[in-house]
This record gives C-alpha cells, sequence and structure tokens, in this order.
C-alpha cells in the first residue's frame, strides 16, 4: 500500500499524437519544482514485442493484445507509488475499461485527458515519427477513444496551447 503523503497518480491519456509523452515528462518536473516526489513512467516503454511489432505493421491491437500491456502499466504504477513518489503515467487508456483495470491497483488514479480534435493530432503526427506507432492508426484511435465519464476521477485538457500552458491546466486541477 502507498504511504498516507503520496499524492494520487496521473494518468496522462488521449490518442496517439496528443503529447501525452511530453506532456507527461513536463508535469513530472513541474510537480518535483514544486517539491513532490514523482516519477515519469512512458507506458509505451512497457508493450511487449509482439505488440510493437503488431502496430509498426499498422495492425491495431486488441483488447487481448493489451492485457498483458495494461498488468504492466498497473503493476508499475504500484511501484512507483509504494516507492514514495507520486506516479505520472502516459498511456493511450483510450476504453474506459483499460482505466478501469489500471484503477485496479490504483483507485485514486486521477485522468488528464488530453484532448484535440482529428486535424489538429493529425497535423502534429505529420511531424513526428514513432518508433513503431504509424499515422495511419490515428482514425484507429479515434474509433477506439472512450472519452472519460463524470465518474471517473479527471479533466478534459484542451492541446490547443503550448506544453507549458496544457501543463498549467492540468496542474490547476490537481491543486
Amino acid at each position: 500500500m502507498a504511504d498516507a503523503t503520496v499524492l494520487p497518480p496521473v494518468l496522462v491519456m488521449g490518442v496517439s499524437g496528443s503529447g501525452k509523452s511530453t506532456v507527461g515528462e513536463a508535469l513530472t518536473r513541474a510537480l518535483v519544482e514544486r517539491g513532490q516526489a514523482a516519477e515519469f513512467v512512458d507506458a509505451d516503454g512497457l508493450h511487449p514485442q509482439a505488440n510493437k511489432d503488431k502496430m509498426h505493421a499498422g495492425v491495431p491491437l486488441t483488447d487481448e493484445d493489451r492485457r498483458p500491456w495494461l498488468d504492466a502499466c498497473s503493476a508499475r504504477i504500484a511501484e512507483v507509488q509504494r516507492s514514495g513518489s507520486r506516479c505520472v503515467m502516459a498511456n493511450s487508456a483510450l476504453k474506459r475499461a483499460y482505466r478501469d483495470r489500471l484503477r485496479e491497483d490504483a483507485p485514486d488514479l486521477f485522468i488528464a485527458f488530453l484532448d484535440g480534435s482529428r486535424e489538429l493530432i493529425a497535423e502534429r503526427q505529420s511531424h513526428r515519427h514513432h518508433e513503431y506507432m504509424p499515422n495511419s492508426l490515428l482514425d484507429s484511435q479515434f474509433r477506439t477513444l472512450e472519452r472519460p465519464e463524470s465518474d471517473e476521477a479527471s479533466a478534459v485538457v484542451p492541446i490547443r496551447g503550448s506544453v507549458d500552458e496544457t501543463v498549467a491546466a492540468i496542474l490547476a486541477v490537481l491543486h
């Protein structure tokens, strides 16, 4: 069980190209600058190689493909929290069921949903190269996306502004 002084973990979620890793890293730095023990975890690094290969080939993952990944993500959140640091995880967590799995081990999980239009995210993706997530899967990501519901501890964070503005919006809700 996490120490009572460790603040709830933060899940930075959204479709590919929404800025999860960039925002998650910047949020972690901002929390540390404010005196909080915090550790960033990029869930992409927890994918089994088979999942990476499938996505690299342009094939969307199934729920079955995601199960061991979500288990690893959940275990990592719990590990960071037990260490005394607040976990900030970048994870697409597109479906409610995926977020529910993460909450099994972190019931106080807070979700920062990075929200942007398909056009904005497609524009952002056109300027980057992801190791195994091709831009061709963007439409699949939007079809799969289930926005956080009112009973989930969450905030919808528009991504139209700068990274600093996005982080400030998350911090405003966290404090």
